[in-house]
């Protein structure tokens, strides 16, 4: 049964009419047969799902109803792989100073194939979604339904076009990072739907730092599908910049993927601006001595909502994660964090340590936190917990006898209340990029 009275949600009918077209119109022909059984088992389940509601466990201090309301077009199947230019301005928000990388630039989830900042490794792949897709080779990355119990997930399943595929060879280090800069911008409301895979091989080590900017006066609802398979012994650091402006709706769906002796560290950062924020974050550790660290840090404003999800599974024996989320919550803004750790019969031995703190300034601000621990193993150690606070009168008073005035005392207790976060950012160029960014977004008045 639908969780919602989705039918009379204009969306909704786009999207059955949407998937109607795709499978009419061809726009598929190129791909395996099984990947398209998996787009129709994915747009059978989201049909039969609906979008969620407050009734669904999971989105329950997530109400979509006011963003629904809107019309959205589908980002079109004929403009699949002709990329839209990016606009000069937009770059530059996305800018991080003095940062030594290679960039790509993908405008509504399209990839024009163009590297700047040098010319990449030869043990580094990059392919536009749209081509691997058709790949022989590499389409069974996208046959797989693993977990789409989500909506929006499933809806990207059955929908997605376009995306950035990731390969890095075995044993190969890539010494700079790759930054890559999402832009979405659309003079008509736009549902963009990117789909990303990056494959991470066997003692192979990269990072990707991705950051997140919009332009333009129309309504832009982004649903992003990561996939990251990290093989054994190999390391993936993976940062998120989430700078997009008023207008934009983004729901990510990152699931990894995490194989013996690898690690995986996460830093996910979300700025005011977009007015919906749902990221669902899945660390599946599915062998032993795996390794998993994921930092989050969200600073809302205005009557934005912002929504973390997370979920550490461990599966098996002898693994360790660490989770630290602090959100520091301004005027109207709503926050949410449900973070859970799965402990499998199977996974003796393991260590796993959550936390989230937040900060709520406004009397108008609310925050919803849920830390959640799940243990089937004897053998472990494992500990949660959760803490929502004001400013300390006693920091503000010391500082304030010190001559720093109120509003740049508060700027200051915000700062090192983040700074559990931002100091293990392990490129120094981003670290004082996020540290510039909070510090831009930390307003004169917060009453």
């Amino acid at each position: 049964m639908s969780m919602t009275s989705s039918p009379s949600i204009p969306l909704f009918e786009e999207v059955v009419n949407g998937f109607h077209k795709l499978s009419v119109s061809g726009g598929t022909q190129q791909e395996s047969s099984d990947l398209r059984r998996t787009r129709q088992q994915a747009f059978d389940k989201f049909r039969e799902l609906g979008f969620p509601s407050i009734r669904h466990e999971d989105w329950r201090y997530t109400n979509l109803a006011r963003f629904l309301k809107d019309e959205f077009t589908i980002e079109g199947w004929e403009v699949s792989g002709k990329a839209v230019l990016p606009d000069a301005a937009l770059l530059k928000k996305a800018e991080i100073a003095s940062l030594d990388c290679y960039q790509v630039v993908l405008v509504n989830g399209v990839w024009d194939g163009k590297v700047t900042g040098g010319t990449l490794p030869g043990n580094i792949r990059l392919l536009k979604v749209a081509e691997a897709r058709q790949d022989p080779a590499l389409s069974l990355y996208f046959e797989k339904q693993a977990g789409w119990s989500e909506h929006f997930a499933n809806l990207n399943g059955a929908l997605f076009s376009d995306g950035l595929f990731i390969r890095v060879d075995a044993g190969a280090t890539i010494e700079k990072p790759l930054h890559v800069v999402h832009v979405y911008t659309s003079e008509n409301n736009l549902l963009v739907q990117p789909r990303n895979v990056w494959v991470i091989h066997r003692n192979a080590e990269l990072s990707v730092i991705e950051t997140l900017v919009s332009g333009g006066e129309a309504k832009i609802w982004v649903n992003g599908l990561t996939e990251i398979l990290v093989h054994a012994d190999a390391r993936f650091h993976h940062t998120m910049l989430q700078t997009a402006g008023a207008g934009v709706r983004l729901v990510q769906q990152t699931t990894v993927h995490q194989q013996r002796q690898s690690l995986y560290n996460n830093f996910t950062i979300t700025l005011p601006g977009a007015d919906l924020v749902r990221n669902d974050l899945q660390t599946r550790l599915e062998e032993d001595h795996t390794e998993t660290h994921l930092y989050g840090l969200y600073l809302a404003a205005g009557s934005q909502l912002v929504d973390n999800h997370t979920l550490v599974d461990h599966q098996k024996p002898h693994c360790l994660s660490n989770e630290l989320y602090k959100g520091v919550l301004l005027e109207q803004s709503t926050g949410v964090f449900n973070g859970k750790v799965y402990v499998h019969q199977d996974a003796q031995k393991t260590n796993a340590f959550q936390q989230n703190n937040n900060l709520v300034i406004s009397k108008k601000a609310t925050i919803d936190s849920k830390p959640q621990l799940e243990i089937f193993a004897d053998d472990v150690k494992c500990s949660h917990g959760s803490t929502v606070g004001q400013f300390s009168e006693e920091a503000l008073f010391y500082l304030r006898a010190r001559g720093i005035g109120e509003e740049a005392a508060k700027g200051l207790l915000i700062n090192a209340f983040a700074f559990d976060v931002t100091e293990k950012i392990r490129i120094p160029e981003v670290e004082a990029h996020v540290n510039e960014l909070i510090s831009l977004h930390i307003p004169v008045n917060h009453a």
